[in-house]
């Protein structure tokens, strides 16, 4: 394999299971140098070892998203960085009238807050540099209504707006900012709730639950060199929706 990213430094946030850890093992097989993020450091070890068991170079930083100072000093103690993965997420479900504030706080906090503040304390950086790149993981959910999913839906559609406003905001730095809207993924989350991801596959038009290796396909290719003419997309990983029939 091309070692395209070689001398990159790439921080991936919630790179201890699912998507994430899917997205640290590839970057890391392309040559960048990868922060692995998580709240587990008995999880966030078995990551970095598997990386470097590859031949990997890789490092484990523990935060809590839901806090905004843990937010920075993530940041701070990683410290420069060329690519940006926000793919740490929540998604609860629950109708309008039962959701308190604590659940509500908990999904801007983690899936829209988390990535602003490392978006503002990292990219600065990145376009001084002269060039970067951020990929914000999203859902279908962003722009499909999900029954009793509306605050996870919202919270992933605000990622989407704010990955066109960096990317124009940034753009010209040279930074690229893009997002991979994906579609039900069979991952630890939603293996605790048996049949979660197989419902949502049902009307999706290939019928069938993603695996976390093809999301992160997508997420590492707007990463890459590849994508370079790529910025402010929304990339649909999501299966296909399907047709409305009479």
């Amino acid at each position: 394999m091309t070692k395209t990213l070689e001398g990159s430094i790439a921080l991936v946030t919630g790179a201890t299971a699912g998507i994430g850890r899917a997205v640290a093992l590839q970057l890391a097989a392309l040559g960048a140098e990868v922060v692995v993020h998580g709240r587990s450091a008995e999880r966030g070890a078995k990551t970095v070892q598997e990386i470097q068991n590859a031949g990997g170079k890789a490092r484990f930083v523990a935060a809590d998203l839901a806090e905004a100072d843990d937010v920075r000093r993530l940041a701070a103690e990683v410290g420069p960085v060329d690519i940006l993965i926000n793919n740490a997420g929540v998604y609860k479900f629950g109708t309008t009238a039962d959701t308190d504030d604590a659940f509500f706080d908990e999904h801007i906090n983690i899936n829209l807050r988390a990535p602003y503040i490392l978006v503002a304390q990292l990219v600065p950086g990145m376009a001084a540099r002269g060039g970067g790149v951020v990929v914000n993981l999203s859902t279908i959910a962003a722009a499909v209504p999900a029954r009793m999913g509306g605050v996870y839906g919202a919270s992933k559609a605000g990622v989407e707006l704010l990955t066109r406003v960096w990317a124009d905001e940034f753009g010209r730095s040279g930074v690229r900012v893009n997002a991979v809207q994906a579609g039900p993924t069979e991952t630890p989350g939603t293996a605790a709730t048996p049949g979660l991801a197989e419902s949502f596959a049902t009307v999706t038009t290939l019928g069938r639950v993603a695996g976390p290796d093809e999301i992160a396909n997508a997420v590492t290719f707007l990463a890459s060199p590849q994508a370079s003419y790529i910025n402010g997309a929304i990339v649909q990983a999501n299966g296909g929706q399907l047709a409305i029939a009479p």
